[in-house]
Formats: structure tokens, sequence, C-alpha cells
């Protein structure tokens, strides 16, 4: 009985796998949320083209065409501005309880 280790060698050696990142990833997308939360302006701007070309440039080698690359840096885009958002909106959940506590115990 043959098991799947009688391959020859050359058939195995000859493959290749190629890995493609699934975007957006959940840490990518917080990591850069947060970066863009403390960042302003120029720099908040150069950060962000930076990370956009680093993915596009990832896609890219991985073989991934034109049309395909823009629809997963869109995605990673939309990704990041609703962790934006949702950074913010907790922000201001938390500080708007803060001053309903601080009222609350003034009556």
């Amino acid at each position: 009985m043959a098991s799947s280790f009688d391959t020859p060698l050359a058939a195995l050696t000859a493959s290749e796998i190629v890995i493609f990142p699934s975007i957006p990833q959940p840490g990518d997308i917080e990591r850069c949320a947060a970066t863009l939360d403390d960042l302003h302006g120029e720099p908040a701007v150069a950060f962000w083209k930076a990370e956009c070309r680093l993915l596009a440039d990832e896609l890219a080698r991985c073989g991934l065409r034109e049309e395909k690359i823009r629809e997963r840096v869109l995605s990673f885009q939309a990704a990041v501005q609703a962790a934006l958002v949702e950074r913010h909106q907790l922000r201001a959940l938390s500080e708007s309880r803060a001053r309903q506590g601080r009222s609350r115990r003034r009556l």
C-alpha cells in the first residue's frame, strides 16, 4: 500500500506555496488606528500613505492584479476608518459617563 510520503522528491520541490495575506488584519487595523489617533496633519498623511503603499506592494508581490489590490487596500482603509470612529465613540462615551458621575455627586 502506497502512502502520500511515496511522492517523488522532485514533485515536492517543484511546487511552490504562495500565502496571500488576508486583508484586513485586525492587528494591523488597530495599530494603524491607534497611530492615526495620535498623529495629525502631514505626519498622519505620510504615515497613512506609507501603510497603504506597503500593503499594495505586498499584494503585488503575491501576484494580485491591480484591480484586486485596489479592492483590498480600499477594504483596509474602510476598516481602519471604522476603527477610528469606534475609538472616538468609546472615548466620547467614557467622557460623558465621567461627566455624569461628577454631576450626580453634586446633587
